[in-house]
């Protein structure tokens, strides 16, 4: 039986020996989602007095300062996901499968050559990571414990979890028709892969802080 973490009362009493917890760790996953399109934008920016944006955020890996950013968030994206303990196994090894995919869209940049194993792996393990991000959307973060009832606020935050996935899933179609189908002129010149990468990661990132009830759909004391 999966627990219902959407009791907010029993977040509020049960002790967490956890130096972060897990609730602030949701916070800060969700953070490095939401804010990694801007950094680098304007890593890039401080760097190279340049408001040009790159194809995709994976381009920003040679840009001085925002590939520094961008390396260094994606490993504390992976440090958070490996901390991140959740109510099953199953929550823990996603977390874990994610934390190894956001290492290698680090350690293998898409910068290195245009055509070559190196360029392939990026591809492997940036989607892997969104597929970990959607199925904590989707399935994981939409469970609940069927013993107690549902409230309104925990129906209102599947609604986002399920929007939040399936934008995902949209916007990893789309980078993928841009990049086969439309002619590569029109995805370079409207920016079109940073653009859904973007989006993707915002939905992810809204997701996960949803998780947290830290600041919306928290469920109402009794």
């Amino acid at each position: 039986m999966h627990p219902d973490q959407s009791d907010s009362t029993a977040r509020h009493k049960e002790p967490n020996d956890q130096i972060i917890s897990y609730y602030t760790l949701r916070v800060l996953i969700g953070a490095t989602g939401v804010l990694l399109p801007l950094l680098v934008f304007f890593g890039k920016w401080i760097s190279e007095s340049s408001g040009v944006l790159e194809f995709s955020i994976s381009d920003y890996y040679d840009n001085g300062t925002a590939g520094d950013i961008l390396v260094g968030v994606l490993f504390v994206l992976g440090f958070f996901l490996l901390s991140y303990k959740g109510p099953e196994p199953v929550d823990n090894i996603a977390a874990d499968v994610g934390c190894v995919a956001a290492l290698g869209v680090a350690l293998f940049p898409t910068t290195y050559c245009t055509s070559c194993w190196v360029h392939t792996m990026h591809f492997i393990f940036a989607l892997l990571l969104f597929s970990v991000f959607i199925f904590f959307s989707i399935y994981l973060f939409r469970k609940t414990n069927p013993a107690k009832k549902m409230t309104s606020e925990k129906k209102n935050r599947n609604r986002v979890y399920l929007i939040c996935g399936i934008i995902m899933i949209l916007c990893i179609a789309a980078i993928t028709f841009s990049l086969l189908v439309l002619d590569a002129s029109v995805s370079a010149k409207y920016k079109l892969v940073y653009w859904f990468e973007s989006i993707a990661l915002v939905s992810f990132g809204i997701s996960w802080i949803t998780k947290s009830e830290s600041f919306y759909l928290q469920d109402k004391e009794p």
